[in-house]
């Protein structure tokens, strides 16, 4: 693929380092650029008039720019990749040149060649005549390669060290940077990779766009702060100052969120959301720091975003704001901030075990579903089961140790059992069975625990192993474990540690909150509160880990991580775990919002626990 891509490259020089027309990428989306219906909330024509504050970036963009690095730290729902996609189609059509799109992944560059590059061209007649449907014998374009006259788009994903590093390019387009991993295939940073393809050019260009993510890590704000840092100011409508819109400025009536509004730091006029379209038509750009005139940087959070409104961030914050995992979420998305961790921060293992509350042995009332996790050793089996309450605030069930030969069909059986049981449920009068579990294929044993999943993926009893660096909890799609021919699954084993530590850093109920019963003694607090994370610098570059000190066990957190991992493999088939929640008696759901914790409810006459074949309901 790469040959092509070179030999195209190699015929787009002189045309690639030609005078442009005189035309910003801006003035070419509202001429050219058409919104598709399958890719677009709002087809039809572009209008820069619905996100006025996204012209100075494309300005920036443009080939009549003296600017080569563009940075945009933004928000979600801004326009930041739209505002890429519209320079991709000015390459296209107006300054044509090698180019380079990068996502996280190579599997994200698919995705995004397929429902948005595709789209682009597609839906716009200038764009469709360049650029060869790759179906056609004679195209020569490929999912991640598109040829027109005069230059090539390449995409790939930053995680692909062959791919930044194969062909020279005047225009390179980094999207999501925070979440490209810390190396490419062992050869270093992706960004800088990436960077040196564009090295030859002197008319070169270089965009890089991101929601943030956490402060000392994340690439877009780093950039961001090497720029002139620009933020976009809007007048008030009583006094007339510029000024940032910020979270602090937005109030609302008491019991009235949906009324929320900006007030103005000045004069403390109110803008009520039907203002917002009038304030971005007149704001402006300010720049906070002097620059080095080739760099500009833009911050943008969500408040500016025309498709979503004041009072639904404002409910999306309360909503958050007692849950540190989704708190960190909402910071990073919708303010465009970056998030600050405590690195190294030890967790009191003492201290959680004083938090320990008197329930059980029947399943908490507000308890509506229950997952597993199996971490398997040399000699044994180790497990937890988990209770999933509203907004994931979770229960210690049970932790158990299976002792036995792993190689031997036996405890595997027993396992077996275990795992179809019924829990007696202090409401519910038929109990709960474990819905979903993950069984550790990673380390010990694998071939014996490829044999147990194996066929048993209708009850949702997965084979998962660990991966480390920036991947979700759960992902999208499985790959075939060729030894054992099952489904495995690799799980963001770093995304379900730090969601883990940040809620047990949260005393008392509410949402994400962590409750453990009496019995759970001194040695499985220890081992829940066993790693740390560190900084390592690879090639210059700060690369956050987890790190257990030697001797330490750990099985009690694997056991936690692989349980969260499969309630999010139950998140990712469709379940509404609050609508579960909220199925559960009225009674409980009238205690729930008492905001009572468990130790406080009266005590229910308790069911015995009894064993049955699990059921194989479905995911609601």
């Amino acid at each position: 693929m790469f040959d092509t891509a070179e030999s195209a490259v190699e015929s787009a020089w002189k045309r690639g380092l030609a005078p442009d027309p005189i035309l910003t990428v801006d003035d070419w989306a509202n001429r050219h650029r058409m919104l598709s219906s399958v890719a677009s909330a709002e087809p039809g024509r572009w209008s820069t008039s619905r996100t006025p504050y996204l012209k100075e970036v494309m300005d920036a963009l443009s080939a009549t720019s003296r600017i080569e690095r563009v940075v945009f730290m933004a928000g979600g729902q801004v326009g930041k990749t739209e505002c890429g996609l519209n320079w991709v189609g000015y390459v296209i059509h107006h300054a044509p040149g090698p180019m380079l799109l990068v996502q996280p992944t190579v599997e994200g560059a698919k995705r995004v060649s397929k429902q948005r590059v595709d789209a682009l061209i597609e839906a716009s007649p200038e764009l469709a005549s360049r650029v060869k449907d790759p179906r056609s014998r004679d195209s020569g374009n490929t999912q991640l390669m598109k040829e027109f006259p005069g230059g090539v788009l390449i995409m790939t994903g930053a995680n692909s060290a062959v791919g930044l590093r194969s062909m020279p390019v005047r225009y390179l387009f980094l999207d999501e940077v925070d979440g490209y991993p810390g190396d490419a295939d062992g050869e270093g940073d992706p960004v800088a990779l990436a960077v040196q393809r564009a090295a030859t050019f002197v008319n070169r260009k270089v965009y890089l766009c991101s929601t943030p993510t956490l402060k000392g890590f994340s690439r877009i704000e780093a950039a961001y702060l090497e720029s002139d840092q620009r933020v976009f100011e809007v007048p008030c409508d009583h006094c007339g100052a510029h000024s940032q819109i910020q979270w602090r400025d937005i109030k609302w009536p008491a019991g009235k969120m949906a009324d929320a509004a900006w007030h103005c730091p000045a004069c403390d006029g109110i803008h009520p959301e039907y203002r917002k379209p009038a304030l971005l038509a007149n704001g402006r750009w300010t720049a906070r720091a002097e620059g080095d005139g080739k760099t500009v940087g833009f911050h943008l959070s969500s408040l500016y975003s025309p498709w979503v409104t004041w009072g639904e961030i404002a409910q999306e914050h309360h909503a958050a704001k007692d849950d540190p995992v989704r708190l960190k979420v909402w910071v990073n998305t919708k303010l465009a901030e970056t998030w600050e961790d405590r690195e190294g921060e030890a967790l009191d293992a003492e201290g959680l075990m004083a938090r320990r509350e008197d329930y059980g042995p029947a399943v908490p009332a507000e308890v509506a579903l229950l997952t597993c996790g199996i971490d398997v050793q040399d000699d044994r089996l180790e497990l937890e089961v988990v209770g999933w309450g509203r907004d994931e605030e979770s229960w210690s069930i049970d932790y158990k140790v299976l002792w036995g030969d792993p190689s031997a069909p036996q405890l595997w059986d027993e396992l077996d059992a275990y795992l179809g049981q019924r829990f007696a449920h202090e409401t519910l009068p038929d109990g709960l069975t474990i819905e979903a579990a993950c069984i550790d294929t990673g380390g010990h044993h694998t071939l014996s625990a490829y044999a147990f999943c194996r066929g048993k993926e209708r009850r949702r009893i997965w084979a998962i192993k660990g991966g480390a660096g920036k991947k979700p909890i759960w992902p999208k799609r499985p790959s075939k474990a060729n030894k054992g021919r099952v489904s495995l699954f690799t799980i963001g084993v770093d995304a379900a540690k730090e969601a883990i530590y940040a809620r047990l850093k949260k005393a008392g109920p509410g949402p994400g909150a962590m409750h453990f019963p009496l019995d759970r003694d001194a040695e499985y607090f220890e081992q829940l509160t066993a790693e740390r994370i560190r900084t390592r610098y690879v090639k210059g570059f700060p690369q956050r880990f987890w790190w257990k000190p030697d001797g330490r066990r750990n099985e009690a957190l694997d056991c936690r991580v692989y349980a969260y991992a499969a309630l999010h493999g139950l998140l990712s088939m469709g379940l509404n775990l609050n609508r579960r929640v909220e199925a559960l008696p009225k009674a409980l759901v009238a205690r729930q919002d008492a905001g009572r914790s468990v130790a406080s409810i009266p005590s229910l006459p308790t069911p015995r626990r009894r064993r049955m074949a699990i059921s194989s309901g479905y995911v609601r």
